[in-house]
């Protein structure tokens, strides 16, 4: 008996106890592995570089907001794995917390943005900072979702 007849029988309510070991067998295997097959993407993607990457410097926080949608929306379609965005650490003269928003003091006002995007963007996962290579504080690696 496959699968898709212990389904039928199933919904016809004429599904016979070893049957339905069966599925809850077959329907463990699946979990199982599937959770092994996200382990292993996450390792993996983890150690990667980033596939691409976009340097908000020197933006506003609307056209900040605004490319990265564009950028998140892009490399989803590109099939990218894991982005970078080049944010700033906010180290520069005036970069105050702003009132009203989520930032601390000295801490980049695109960096704040970023992270506020990247919680409100229903294809973006774990995120980090970047390698100091990549820089650092600066900038934010994110794993996309499937």
């Amino acid at each position: 008996m496959n699968f898709g007849e212990i389904l039928e029988k199933w919904e016809k309510k004429t599904v016979s106890n070893a049957s339905y070991d069966k599925v809850a067998a077959f329907a463990r295997e699946e979990s199982a592995g599937g959770a092994l097959a996200r382990g292993e993407r996450r390792s993996r993607l983890l150690r990667k570089a980033p596939d691409d990457s976009i340097d908000i410097h020197g933006l506003s926080r609307d056209e900040a907001w605004i490319a990265l949608e564009n950028f998140f929306d892009n490399c989803r379609g590109k099939g990218c794995e894991k982005v970078l965005i080049i944010h700033g650490k906010g180290n520069h003269h005036g970069n105050a917390a702003v009132p009203g928003e989520d930032s601390r003091p000295g801490e980049s006002a695109l960096r704040t943005l970023s992270r506020r995007f990247i919680e409100s963007c229903p294809f973006a996962g774990e995120s980090g900072h970047g390698s100091a290579k990549e820089g650092g504080t600066g900038a934010t690696w994110v794993i996309l979702k499937e």
